[in-house]
């Protein structure tokens, strides 16, 4: 079995005819940062101590600004702009890897069938998220092959329905919009015809800059023109559920300084919010912790893999299933930031998971 994997690279034209290629820079960079010396910062990304200070030097000529800042007794640092030049590449890590990490899944399916080599892959679309980025690790080590298409919730359980997969993941709130949020998954899943393996329980609110300079405390706070918002994707759970709380709170998107503003991932808003280019966003408490932005939790709720009953008892799937309650992958859920695993693993009808939606639907 192949795995193809597909990383962002992105160069800066100077110019000259001769662009500068932020590959082994950035990553001499993050070594300065981490250990304050230039000299160690090299050997650690096995280059020599005169080759990365050409480098730097280099292209501190090219920019026409430093990339570090050195003091007595402090070691080296880096710039504002060498920071910068980070957060870039950070951020656009987190907005290409959901379309790159598709893409490869596609490429790999496409070399296995030229080289008569494709193994039987589950089909899963599901919106992009920490616990199924921990259970693609988990089933690539158990040599489960599995074909991945990330997409919005709307659009995976769409796909479900018409047969274009074989799981679809997609996420649920706890409580008061638990309900609303089930009858517009119901177009699709059909209580008699699907089941849901139950993946984790995760916590949803506002990421703000570290600090919280702006003292926001909750969705209040974005009806305040100097307050900088950026949103999830239309279509996207999140946003689903972003939606149905400023409802809840007569807040209309007019109100919102950029609302219109859209990322595709928690990640990506997240590495939106530490550029500096807003002040705060919505979503998982995990990608606020990686960029280290403050996080203020509104909404608990569960992220599930929807699978047809007719192919659930399946060899595949019982792999799945396997993959899902092993003790590796709940341990990965249970240290990701605002997760929970406690059931992890659990199968359930519709009604089982939603007996409050169900409830309240009419007779």
């Amino acid at each position: 079995m192949f795995k193809v994997r597909i990383n962002p690279h992105w160069e800066i034209n100077r110019g000259d005819g001769k662009p500068l290629d932020t590959s082994v820079l950035l990553s001499l960079l993050r070594a300065i940062d981490d250990t304050g010396s230039i000299a160690r910062a090299a050997q650690q990304v096995g280059l020599s101590y005169r080759y990365a200070w050409g480098m730097l030097r280099e292209s501190e000529e090219a920019f026409g600004c430093s990339l570090m800042q050195t003091g007595r007794g402090r070691g080296t640092r880096l710039s504002p702009l060498a920071e910068k030049l980070i957060w870039a590449d950070r951020r656009i890590a987190a907005r290409l890897s959901p379309t790159l990490d598709s893409l490869a899944s596609e490429l790999e399916t496409e070399l296995g069938k030229s080289l008569g080599a494709n193994p039987a892959k589950i089909r899963l679309d599901a919106s992009h998220g920490f616990a199924v980025a921990a259970f693609l690790k988990q089933a690539e080590d158990a040599s489960l092959s599995i074909d991945l298409r990330y997409r919005n919730s709307t659009d995976a359980v769409a796909a479900l329905s018409r047969g274009e997969s074989d799981l679809a993941g997609f996420h649920v709130p706890i409580g008061d919009f638990e309900a609303p949020s089930v009858e517009r998954y119901g177009k699709w899943l059909d209580p008699k015809d699907y089941r849901l393996i139950h993946l984790a329980e995760r916590t949803q609110g506002l990421f703000v800059t570290p600090g919280n300079p702006f003292g926001i405390q909750g969705l209040d706070d974005l009806r305040r023109p100097e307050v900088r918002f950026v949103n999830r994707q239309a279509g996207s759970g999140t946003r689903m559920l972003l939606e149905l709380m400023l409802n809840r709170h007569d807040i209309t998107a007019s109100m919102v300084n950029g609302y219109e503003n859209t990322e595709f991932t928690h990640s990506a808003v997240a590495a939106f919010i530490a550029s500096g280019m807003a002040d705060v966003g919505f979503g998982v408490q995990t990608a606020a912790e990686r960029f280290k932005l403050d996080f203020i939790p509104l909404q608990r709720e569960r992220y599930f893999f929807a699978v047809s009953a007719e192919t659930i008892d399946q060899p595949k799937m019982r792999k799945v299933i396997e993959v899902v309650r092993s003790n590796n992958f709940r341990e990965s859920v249970q240290q990701l930031a605002g997760y929970d695993a406690t059931r992890t693993g659990d199968i359930l009808t519709l009604p089982q998971a939603f007996q409050r939606a169900s409830r309240r639907q009419p007779a």
